[in-house]
């Protein structure tokens, strides 16, 4: 079933790039029906903030164990069992009867979706060898999460209207299985792309100083606390976006375009930022860019209230140059992983932090909201995390400097 050479790199890339989007199709599935799951299921706003944030669960309490797996057992094969798990974990969140059993097969599908997207720069640094393909091809992976978000705001509307969140959770869970399919067919297997050597050693010896060269070393702990601080602000303000304009009247087809062109031009700044680092430029330049723009147009579109226009406006800017930080710091994480058997624990530490922050955001905002019976306050929440983002950016530029 396997292709007898390896892709090329550029179409290994793009394929690495879809899967990761239909995983996203995951998350993004959740902000389009919070309105219809509140509905059928007697939802409170803060039980969906914790709907839109479970699946992460497993990302925050894992990321670094699977991570370790990954390197030890092979990006594809841990991408694959991700894949299966994701698509039972939808696939029973179908028949979920009542709230409690939904909010216990998206932890289910958190853990297949952390399976599934971790390994996927440790693939790229395996299979791509030309530095600057590599920085391109990376840029487009920190995309998939945006462009997999905007597809489930865009697409989510008419779906859920023709054929109810049931049958779109059972789709998605087809699609996956339809992904693992194609990273088996056209992506060479472990044993056959790790250098020589590398599979047979033992797991034991292993695991251990693999851990340790990656904690003792500053640079995972600096991309892991930037990406906390960009993921949770930006699940919480474009997961809420749809409810937010429901609740401001708009129509249906008018809450899903607004939602996913905010979500989707994240992709622009996730490209940009590998373009740009490509062409040498200073991540920590890129990382202060963007954390400043995501705490001055969150400050306006929660803050500017009676401007829509404007308001909107700032959310695009939010979002959109808000996406050089995960471009970067997937970037940051290959280049800062303490050798090249880390990569995958490296950006596994990542994901365990971007996922905290993704497991908090949300619901700290649905709480400052009710608090505050009105969206007009949740800027503080973004704008301490955009703040602290800034100092971050100066350390990722030193330990960037001094890698060796």
């Amino acid at each position: 079933m396997t292709p007898a050479t390896p892709p090329d790199p550029r179409r290994l890339a793009a394929l690495v790039v879809a899967v990761g989007v239909t995983c996203a199709l995951h998350v993004g599935k959740l902000p389009v029906a919070i309105p219809v799951l509140r509905e059928s299921l007697g939802l409170s706003l803060v039980q969906a903030g914790f709907l839109l944030s479970l699946v992460q669960l497993a990302g925050m309490t894992l990321g670094l164990l699977v991570g370790l797996m990954a390197d030890r057992l092979g990006p594809r094969r841990v991408m694959l069992a991700g894949l299966c798990l994701l698509a039972a974990g939808s696939a029973l969140g179908a028949l979920a009867p009542h709230v409690t059993m939904l909010l216990a097969t998206r932890v289910l599908e958190g853990m297949g979706f952390l399976l599934a997207v971790l390994p996927a720069p440790g693939l790229l640094r395996q299979r791509v060898q030309h530095a600057p393909t590599l920085a391109r091809s990376l840029g487009w992976w920190g995309a998939y999460m945006p462009l997999g978000t905007a597809l489930a705001l865009l697409l989510g509307v008419p779906l859920l209207s023709a054929v109810g969140w049931r049958w779109a959770w059972l789709l998605l869970a087809l699609l996956s299985l339809l992904a693992a399919v194609g990273l088996s067919r056209w992506v060479t297997p472990d044993a056959q792309a790790l250098p020589s050597g590398l599979a047979a050693r033992p797991a034991a010896t292993q695991l251990g100083p693999r851990l340790k060269r990656t904690l003792r070393a500053p640079g995972p702990w600096w991309v892991a606390l930037a990406f906390f601080l960009y993921s949770g602000q930006w699940l919480a303000v474009v997961g809420f976006l749809p409810t937010v304009y429901h609740q401001a009247g708009y129509t249906g087809a008018a809450v899903a375009l607004l939602s996913a062109v905010a979500a989707g031009v994240n992709m622009a700044g996730n490209i940009g930022a590998g373009w740009w680092l490509a062409r040498g430029a200073r991540p920590g330049t890129v990382l202060a860019l963007a954390y400043g723009a995501m705490g001055a147009g969150a400050g306006v579109a929660f803050g500017a209230q009676g401007h829509p226009v404007l308001q909107y406006l700032a959310v695009l800017v939010f979002s959109g140059v808000g996406g050089l930080i995960p471009g970067t710091l997937f970037g940051l994480a290959v280049k800062l992983a303490p050798d090249d058997d880390t990569v995958s624990t490296t950006v596994g530490w990542m994901q365990q932090f971007s996922a905290l922050g993704q497991f908090l955001g949300p619901p700290l905002v649905a709480w400052v909201a009710t608090l505050a019976g009105g969206w007009h306050w949740t800027w503080i929440v973004t704008g301490v995390s955009s703040a602290l983002g800034l100092l971050l950016a100066g350390r990722l530029q030193a330990a960037w400097r001094a890698r060796p």
